[in-house]
């Protein structure tokens, strides 16, 4: 495959970027989309030019750090998948592919295609955990636990948090990221007890850090690679309120 990239270049957070455009031939449609950059940074280091700065680690789909919005789409054309596990073969010979970093205010370029993502930290800094003394490990039958709260709450634990959800949204709500981690431990007996604390401070910090407001356009849900439920927004709205109210 022939391929033209426009790659945003960005020295770091204070400098202004540009798209720069590279060429590459032989690309085998069975790559991914890092083995991709991977080519593309070796042919540039041949040519003593620097390489392009992406975030990367697990390459299965877990770590959530390969974050790249690719022809105007977080994580590219594939659907339910991270950028690490998006192919060459979504692509088409002599395609022109427009890669970009994240674009939030709470999210700064540090430099080129990586931003800083500390912003979700501090969210889960302010909550996102159980603070409790749980001790050993308990017998399973111990805390009932009913089959559609567990579900429930292991499909919001799947978050990776790589900030897609962000990305899509035209407000960058981190919204669909902090119902997942509100979901995912109010909906467990040991999270009760901290619930109600738990979203007011979660939900403060993300308004701190510059995120918006969810208007219900479901962009999140739509480009999240783990699938995460809008459904979750809506439990934290209720869990929001009755924390605020009772």
């Amino acid at each position: 495959m022939r391929l033209t990239l426009k790659i945003w270049k960005q020295k770091d957070s204070h400098s202004k970027g540009k798209f720069v455009n590279y060429s590459l031939d032989a690309i085998s449609p069975n790559c991914s989309f890092l083995e991709m950059l991977d080519i593309l940074n070796e042919q540039l280091i041949r040519q003593n030019e620097e390489p392009v700065a992406f975030d990367h680690d697990c390459r299965e789909g877990i770590c959530g750090t390969c974050s790249l919005y690719i022809n105007g789409r977080p994580h590219g054309p594939d659907d339910a998948v991270t950028t690490c596990q998006l192919h060459m073969r979504k692509f088409k010979d002599g395609d022109i592919i427009v890669i970009e970093p994240w674009r939030a205010k709470p999210f700064p370029v540090v430099k080129d295609l990586i931003v800083d993502r500390s912003a979700f930290d501090k969210i889960i800094q302010e909550g996102g955990y159980i603070s409790v003394l749980t001790g050993g490990a308990a017998e399973a039958n111990q805390i009932l636990v009913s089959k559609t709260n567990a579900e429930l709450s292991m499909d919001a634990a799947a978050c990776i948090g790589c900030g897609a959800c962000v990305a899509a949204c035209k407000n960058a709500s981190a919204m669909l990221f902090v119902s997942a981690k509100v979901s995912h431990l109010g909906l467990l007996p040991q999270g009760r007890i901290e619930a109600k604390d738990r979203v007011k401070k979660m939900v403060a910090m993300m308004d701190t850090m510059g995120f918006g407001n969810c208007t219900n356009t479901y962009a999140c849900e739509a480009e999240c690679p783990k699938l995460i439920s809008r459904s979750n927004i809506a439990r934290m709205n209720r869990e929001f309120i009755c924390a605020k109210v009772i």
